[in-house]
């Protein structure tokens, strides 16, 4: 090969490994420096890069809203009683009918006690996880909402978290 011909590969080649660098040190950033966040009232905990999202002030003992750097992105994790006695699959068409109507779902797994809905809605991508604890009187959940445009990088931090997302026992009281 040509010294002409070969110069267009190795720029190539360059810029793949740097594009790939920079994302896999990215990545390796947030892990460094993940929070946890616990919830000790409903016993359950997840971990998130904290150089990423900032915590917002706590409403009440419930769970926690945080926010990307830029705004872009949320992160919600909370419990709640299931008042109503609605069943994980009646809970399941609840969240899909209010939270994210019109969607286009790709993923939706359903257990015996939890499912994961996960799309799309107006350019936004959802995953969120919902666990049913102490006998179905008690909902425990976390979503992650972002840009579809951002999808590389939240991708990885919704793999994360569900990596590290722990139900718990807590209190049945």
């Amino acid at each position: 090969m040509t010294r002409s011909r070969a110069r267009p590969f190795l720029i190539a080649s360059l810029l793949t490994a740097s594009v790939g660098f920079f994302a896999t040190a990215s990545l390796a950033q947030d892990r460094a420096e993940l929070a946890v966040y616990r919830n000790d009232r409903h016993g359950f905990s997840l971990s998130y890069p904290a150089t990423r999202f900032v915590a917002l002030p706590a409403a009440s003992e419930d769970g926690r809203i945080f926010v990307s750097q830029d705004g872009n992105a949320r992160l919600l994790t909370g419990a709640l009683p299931n008042i109503d006695g609605k069943s994980l699959r009646a809970y399941r068409d609840f969240v899909l009918n209010e939270s994210y109507p019109g969607a286009v779902v790709d993923y939706a797994p359903v257990r015996d006690n939890w499912f994961v809905v996960s799309g799309t809605r107006n350019g936004t991508i959802f995953y969120q996880r919902v666990n049913f604890a102490c006998s179905g009187r008690v909902i425990k959940s976390w979503a992650l909402l972002y840009p579809e445009a951002e999808r590389g990088l939240y991708d990885r931090i919704v793999e994360q978290v569900a990596r590290s997302f722990r139900a718990g026992d807590g209190s049945c009281g």
